[in-house]
């Protein structure tokens, strides 16, 4: 308790770093792969390699990512963000590509018959039709890069993590504790609220 009166400043303003670059990141990956995915269902071929493409930053250690950013745009959030935002793509982009590939042709025949643009069909019949497999893959993207978020203050982006590291290097288990629970109850809260949001669109869209 005394640590929570003498930083609980500090703590805030961790928590408020490590929600922004969280967030920042998740918005620049639906803003980016949700486009991308509905082009993707366009094209006739490629789309699974530029999707494998895509799926080969997830496979990049998250230390050795920040580290490759390091040379090219320093130290700070900025590398910490453009991390952030390639590691949230790839559920983002499949399930877009997935949830759009799975609309029924019925639909997509009706909205012909009805002279629909391919824009309105997408718009209008298919985004809303899949937004339930769209916004699932936003809930993995969200909950995976809060927590990876932890690994940016290695960088010197700040956050959370800086409590965790600085605790396992002083053996400080108050300081692990104080990072690592804000950093679960955050995500556990993110992945309830867009739950509820995803029930609200797939119901409206009933």
């Amino acid at each position: 308790m005394d640590f929570l009166s003498e930083y609980g400043t500090e703590i805030l303003l961790k928590f408020w770093e490590h929600f922004y670059l969280s967030f920042l990141a998740i918005f620049l990956g639906i803003v980016v792969a949700v486009p991308l995915g509905a082009l993707l269902t366009r094209l006739k071929r490629g789309s699974e390699t530029i999707i494998k493409v895509v799926g080969i930053f997830q496979t990049v250690p998250s230390l050795a990512l920040l580290s490759i950013m390091i040379p090219f745009f320093g130290i700070g959030k900025i590398p910490a963000v453009i991390a952030l935002f390639l590691y949230s793509l790839l559920p983002i982009l499949r399930n877009t590509y997935t949830g759009i590939k799975s609309v029924d042709t019925i639909y997509l025949d009706a909205a012909k018959g009805m002279g629909m643009s391919q824009i309105q069909r997408l718009l209008q019949i298919e985004l809303p039709l899949a937004m339930g497999i769209i916004m699932a893959g936003i809930r993995v993207s969200t909950v995976y890069v809060i927590s990876w978020t932890t690994l940016a203050s290695y960088i010197g982006a700040g956050g959370l993590g800086d409590y965790i590291f600085n605790g396992l290097n002083l053996y400080r288990m108050d300081l692990v504790l104080i990072g690592t629970i804000p950093i679960t109850l955050l995500a556990l809260v993110s992945d309830a609220l867009l739950k509820q949001l995803e029930q609200k669109l797939t119901t409206d869209r009933g």
